[in-house]
């Protein structure tokens, strides 16, 4: 097991460089105003993995923050050099048409990144979370009614 996957999203922010506490610091605050009944969830438990990131889900996993510090093995680099990842897990389904979204060779799988606290706009985030709580809610199982009808 990784020794972060035992501390609290909390003490893992604190981890990070002062830069990349304020990056995900003001995009977890974002998170947490957009989707406040996404779960958080720290997945830094496996140690096979390259990378460690904040999950938030609801029906379905909707986003995550992805710092570049907790990238490892063939990822570090590459990651680092571009920032603090805001990944959206049904980014295909977005309109995005402004293009701020990257699938990157993926089919589903868009994100963003953010080197300084300065590129993030609140209200382009914003706009992201609300269209993400939107297709996570289609994602909410219908109830079964009964085949039974009242007369």
């Amino acid at each position: 097991m990784h020794p972060r996957s035992k501390k609290s999203v909390d003490e893992i922010i604190l981890e990070l460089s002062k830069s990349e506490q304020a990056i995900v610091k003001r995009l977890r605050s974002l998170i947490q105003e957009c989707l406040p009944f996404a779960k958080e969830k720290n997945n830094f438990g496996d140690p096979l993995m390259e990378r460690g990131h904040v999950l938030y889900s609801h029906h379905r996993m909707i986003c995550y923050l992805w710092p570049s510090s907790f990238a490892r093995g063939k990822l570090k680099e590459a990651h680092q050099a571009k920032g603090v990842s805001l990944g959206f897990c049904q980014g295909n389904l977005f309109a995005n048409e402004d293009g701020m979204l990257q699938a990157e060779g993926r089919k589903q799988v868009y994100c963003m990144y953010f080197k300084t606290l300065k590129e993030i706009n609140d209200e382009q985030i914003r706009s992201l979370l609300f269209e993400a709580e939107i297709i996570d809610r289609s994602f909410k199982k219908k109830k079964k009614y009964s085949s039974r009808q009242k007369d």
